[in-house]
C-alpha cells in the first residue's frame, strides 16, 4: 500500500479496495480516485502484472480526462490480476466475482479497458447493473465495435498538425500496439490520407515504408492472428517500433512505454498518446527540448469515455460522435494554443485545465467523498 500513499494528495484517491477470494483465484484493485464532479467512470484493466500503483495513476488520468471532457463524472479505474485471453469461462467468473465484491461501491461506474469488452460489462450489467460500454442489444454503443477512443484521437491529431506544420493527408504513422485503440485509429486516420507504415502488436512489429493494408490488418486481428502473420510487410521484433521513422507515433497499449530510457530512439513530429500514460512525464520533457509535439492521454483518448457518459445518459451513437469531434477539437486547440503562448509542456496546460475544473467542482460541496 506505500504505492497508494505516496500518490495521495489534496485531489485523491478517495478509496483502494483490495479484492482478494483465493477460492476463484481472484485478485483485483479498484481505485475511486475523487467523485466531486460526480460518480467516477473508469474501465476494467485485466493484465497479468496489474498493481495497486498503476491503478491509482490511471484513476488520476481518469479524473482529469472527465475533467477536461467536461463530463458530470469523477476518476476511478479498477484492475484485475490475470490473462485477459483466459479461457472465457474463467473470465467470466472473476469479473462476476469483482463486480459483485464492489456492488456497494455506488462511485464507480464499470467500463471496457483493456483486457475487457462489450461483452464483460455485459456480465457486469447483468450481477449489479452498473456499466457502460454495453452491447448494442442490451441499449448500448458498443466502444470497440465504433471506435470511439480512436475516433477522438483522430481529430485530435487534426488539430495538431495545425501546429506541427504538416498536413495529415500523406502523413506517415506508426501504431504501437494494433488492438482496440490502435486499430480504429489506423482506420480513421488512414480515412484522411495519411499512411500506417508500421504497426505492432504483443508478437512483434510489421513495416511496410510503402504503407499496409489497414482493413486487412483489421480483419487479420478479428481473426485472432498477430500483425506479423501478414504477408505484405518486413517482421520485426516488438521494441523495435520505437525506431522507426514517422511523422505520427500513437502509443496505443501499456503504460511508461516511452521512458527516459529509449526516448531518444524516437524519430517523429507528433505524438497522439492513445494509451493511457505511455510516456513517463521526464520523457515529456525530453521530447518539448527536442521539439516534438506530445498530445497527452487525457485529452487525445478521451473519445471512449465521452462516449461511455453519452451512454450512461441515455444517448445513442450519434449524439456520442457529435459529442467527441467537438469536445476532441476544442480542447486539443486549448491545451496546444496554452502550451504555445506560455512556452510550456501541453501536459502542463492540460493538467492546468483539468485540475482547475475539478478544484472549482470541489469548492461546491460539502463533503466531496459523497
Amino acid at each position: 500500500m506505500n504505492d497508494i500513499f505516496e500518490l495521495a494528495d489534496d485531489l485523491g484517491p478517495l478509496k483502494v479496495i483490495h479484492v482478494h477470494e483465493p477460492g476463484i483465484g481472484l485478485k483485483g484493485v479498484l481505485v475511486v480516485d475523487n467523485v466531486a464532479r460526480g460518480p467516477s467512470i473508469g474501465g476494467v484493466r485485466m493484465a497479468p502484472d496489474a498493481t495497486a500503483g498503476e491503478c491509482a495513476r490511471l484513476a488520476r488520468a481518469m479524473t482529469f480526462k472527465n475533467a477536461a471532457a467536461d463530463l458530470p463524472h469523477g476518476g476511478g479505474k479498477a484492475v484485475l490480476v490475470g490473462d485477459p485471453k483466459m479461457p472465457k469461462a474463467r473470465k467470466e467468473t472473476l469479473i462476476r466475482g469483482f463486480c459483485c465484491a464492489l456492488r456497494e461501491v455506488e462511485q464507480y461506474i464499470f467500463g471496457p479497458d483493456m483486457g475487457t469488452d462489450e461483452e464483460c460489462m455485459a456480465w457486469v450489467k447483468d450481477e449489479i447493473g452498473r456499466a457502460v460500454g454495453l452491447p448494442r442489444e442490451l441499449g448500448g454503443i458498443p466502444l470497440d465495435e465504433i471506435g470511439a477512443t480512436g475516433f477522438g484521437l483522430s481529430h485530435a491529431v487534426d488539430i495538431a498538425q495545425e501546429f506541427c506544420e504538416f498536413e495529415t493527408r500523406g502523413a506517415r504513422f506508426v501504431v504501437q500496439g494494433f488492438g482496440a485503440v490502435g486499430k480504429h485509429a489506423a482506420r480513421f486516420l488512414g480515412q484522411s490520407g495519411a499512411v500506417a507504415v508500421a504497426v505492432s502488436d504483443s508478437r512483434g512489429t510489421l513495416y511496410n515504408p510503402d504503407g499496409l493494408d489497414i482493413e486487412a490488418l483489421i480483419e487479420l486481428k478479428s481473426a485472432g492472428k498477430s500483425v506479423t502473420e501478414f504477408a505484405h510487410g518486413e517482421k520485426r521484433d516488438g521494441d523495435t517500433i520505437i525506431d522507426i521513422e514517422c511523422d505520427i507515433w500513437i502509443p496505443a497499449a501499456r503504460p511508461d512505454v516511452i521512458h527516459e530510457g529509449n526516448v531518444d530512439r524516437l524519430k517523429t513530429r507528433l505524438i497522439a498518446q492513445g494509451a493511457n500514460i505511455p510516456v513517463t512525464y521526464a520523457a515529456e520533457k525530453i521530447l518539448h527540448q527536442r521539439g516534438i509535439l506530445n498530445i497527452p492521454d487525457f485529452i487525445a483518448n478521451a473519445g471512449g469515455v465521452i462516449c461511455a457518459a453519452i451512454e450512461y445518459q441515455g444517448s445513442g451513437e450519434a449524439a456520442a460522435l457529435a459529442s467527441i469531434e467537438d469536445k476532441l477539437r476544442r480542447n486539443t486547440r486549448e491545451v496546444l494554443e496554452t502550451a504555445r503562448r506560455e512556452q510550456i509542456l501541453p501536459r502542463d496546460a492540460a493538467l492546468a485545465m483539468a485540475r482547475s475544473r475539478v478544484e472549482q467542482a470541489m469548492s461546491y460541496r460539502r463533503w466531496h467523498i459523497f
